[in-house]
């Protein structure tokens, strides 16, 4: 039982009171947002950075738990200023040497914090954490990464790109590097907004053969395709966009010395970039380890969109918080 008072009106309640929510009531895979949501959410992502004003008391009186089993600088800071900036507050809770089941069962942890807060946002090890949370709460509850999803970069990625073509349908992204939760969450957005996507990794280290599957059948529906190869050159050709991510992430410390030996053939370099469609923009979601995965010189040049990509964490994640708390 949720024992929450109402949340008192406030300015921009008339605001809040125009947005649907979601179909979903978590935000645990990327497909628990219909198309149309995830396109209505990019379009009320660019409301709040072009008249964040407007928004500043919509989410008065509504409080957000942030539980954190891995550490973080853009997640918890654009979360904890999104809520900030629509007048409500956050709540951040590290989980350090255990996770959030660690001292008690996660059902447990989901039914304290339905009693105090109106969300929760979760950055876990396991995907099956977030999993639980969600079963067990009344309240929505968001993936702000998982090993499996990285449902809130995508969406700011393909914000981002939205930004830079206006257009997202026809567009080529090209995903260099280990086949990771990045690479499934861009999959299978890209699958559904009509984008094409090439994913280029080592053989061994392709994105789950599940996911690759849903994507494609995504993109069959939406004449978009979604395409698999070892060859880096062959993936970037004709890109708007080259896309890669850490070689190792948290986690996988333990294999940094063979995956560095693995993945140097995948380094982002300025001739792969050359070899992308002319004008292609560089996109990472950091944080970066300049001179594996990419080339100083290209995380740093004119193409580079990955603060970009930074900032407009904090635009989707309020348009977000906004569809699923209001």
């Amino acid at each position: 039982m949720n024992i929450q008072s109402p949340r008192p009106r406030a300015a921009g309640a008339s605001t809040v009171s125009q947005i649907t929510k979601p179909s979903a009531p978590h935000l645990i895979t990327d497909l628990d947002l219909s198309c149309e949501e995830v396109l209505s959410l990019l379009d009320l992502a660019a409301k709040l950075k072009r008249l964040p004003r407007k928004y500043a008391h919509a989410l008065t009186g509504r409080y957000l738990a942030l539980l954190f089993e891995k550490p973080s600088l853009r997640t918890r800071m654009t979360f904890e200023l999104a809520m900030k900036q629509l007048g409500g507050d956050a709540v951040f809770t590290e989980f350090n040497g255990h996770g959030i089941g660690g001292r008690e069962p996660v059902k447990d942890v989901a039914r304290n914090l339905e009693r105090w807060v109106h969300g929760i946002v979760a950055r876990t090890r396991e995907h099956r954490t977030v999993e639980e949370l969600a079963r067990w709460a009344s309240i929505p509850v968001i993936n702000a990464l998982s090993d499996r999803y990285h449902p809130c970069q995508a969406l700011a990625d393909f914000f981002t790109l939205q930004e830079k073509f206006r257009d997202l349908g026809g567009l080529k992204i090209a995903f260099v590097g280990d086949g990771n939760n990045v690479a499934h969450s861009l999959m299978l957005g890209a699958a559904r907004l009509g984008v094409d996507v090439a994913i280029a990794t080592p053989g061994g280290y392709q994105p789950e053969a599940d996911i690759v599957s849903a994507a494609q059948g995504l993109a069959a529906a939406s004449g978009s395709s979604v395409r698999l190869t070892t060859d880096p050159m062959t993936a970037v050709e004709d890109a708007h966009a080259v896309y890669t991510d850490v070689w190792a992430s948290m986690g996988q410390e333990n294999e940094a010395r063979q995956r560095r030996k693995v993945f140097a053939p995948f380094q982002v370099t300025e001739a792969l970039m050359a070899a992308a469609r002319p004008g292609a923009l560089f996109m990472h979601c950091l944080p970066a380890h300049r001179g594996e995965e990419v080339s100083d010189a290209v995380i740093e040049s004119a193409a580079s969109v990955v603060f970009d990509q930074a900032e407009n964490r904090l635009h989707v994640q309020k348009a977000l918080l906004l569809l699923m708390l209001s």
